[in-house]
C-alpha cells in the first residue's frame, strides 16, 4: 500500500556526475510543481554530505560515480529516511536485485523519458517500489535464492579490486591505489576469480558486468 506523499513539494537530491545529464534531469524535475530539487552533486562523498544537510525525501542516484558504486552507497544515503531511486545505463535482474537488497526503492534506465523519471520520483516518494515489470521475476528469484547471485560473498576489498580490473588497471597500479603489496593484489584477484568461477581476469570482468557488479 502506498504511503501519503510528504507534505509540501517532494524534496529531491540529484546525484549525477555528467553535467548535461544532471542539468536535463534537474530541469525536468523542476517543471513539476510538486517536486523541489534541493541540491545536485557529483559524487558519493558529496551525496552523503548533502543528505545530512538537506534531508531530501528522494535521492536520484547514478549507479556509477567517480568515487564509488552508487548501489553500495544506498544504505548510508537512506540513513536520514530518504528513499533512493537508482539511475543506470543498463538494467538487468542482477542489478535490480542489488538495488533491492541494498534498500533502494527503484531502478530507472537513463534512456527513460524525463516524464517517466519524474513519475518514478513521485511514486517512490509515496512509498512505492519502481522497477520495470520485465525485471521483477528475476529480482524475486535472486532474492529468494532460486537463482544464486554471483559475487555475493565478495568482500569490500575484493569488490574494489574487481572494479579496478574492470577499469583496465594493472596489478601494480591496483596495489598503489589500494596501498597494498603486489602479492596481496594477486591474492585478492585470485579470490575474485574463485568466487566468480572465472578462469581469467577477462572472464571475471565479463561475469561481473553481466551480474551488475560493475558497469
Amino acid at each position: 500500500m502506498s504511503e501519503p506523499p510528504p507534505p509540501g513539494p517532494i524534496r529531491v537530491l540529484l546525484v549525477e556526475d555528467h553535467d548535461m545529464v544532471a542539468e536535463a534531469i534537474g530541469l525536468a524535475l523542476q517543471r513539476d510543481p510538486g517536486v523541489l530539487v534541493v541540491a545536485s552533486v557529483r559524487s558519493v562523498a558529496a551525496a552523503a554530505e548533502a543528505v545530512a544537510r538537506h534531508r531530501p525525501d528522494v535521492v536520484v542516484l547514478d549507479r556509477r560515480l567517480p568515487d564509488g558504486d552508487g548501489v553500495a552507497a544506498i544504505p548510508a544515503l537512506r540513513g536520514s529516511g530518504a528513499r533512493v531511486l537508482v539511475l543506470t545505463g543498463e538494467a538487468t535482474a542482477a542489478v535490480a536485485a542489488r538495488v533491492v537488497d541494498a534498500g533502494g526503492a527503484g531502478l530507472v534506465l537513463k534512456s527513460a523519458r524525463l516524464d517517466e523519471l519524474a513519475d518514478a520520483v513521485r511514486r517512490v516518494a509515496r512509498g512505492e517500489a519502481v522497477f520495470d515489470g520485465s525485471l521483477l521475476t528475476g529480482v524475486l528469484d535472486r532474492l529468494t535464492g532460486r537463482t544464486p547471485v554471483a559475487g555475493a560473498s565478495l568482500t569490500a576489498r575484493e569488490r574494489e579490486t574487481l572494479s579496478l580490473l574492470a577499469d583496465g588497471v594493472s596489478t601494480d597500479e591496483i596495489g598503489q591505489r589500494l596501498g597494498v603489496a603486489r602479492n596481496t593484489v594477486r591474492n585478492h584477484v585470485q579470490r575474485v576469480l574463485d568466487k566468480l568461477g572465472a578462469r581469467s581476469k577477462l572472464e571475471a570482468v565479463s561475469i561481473a558486468r553481466r551480474e551488475g557488479l560493475v558497469d
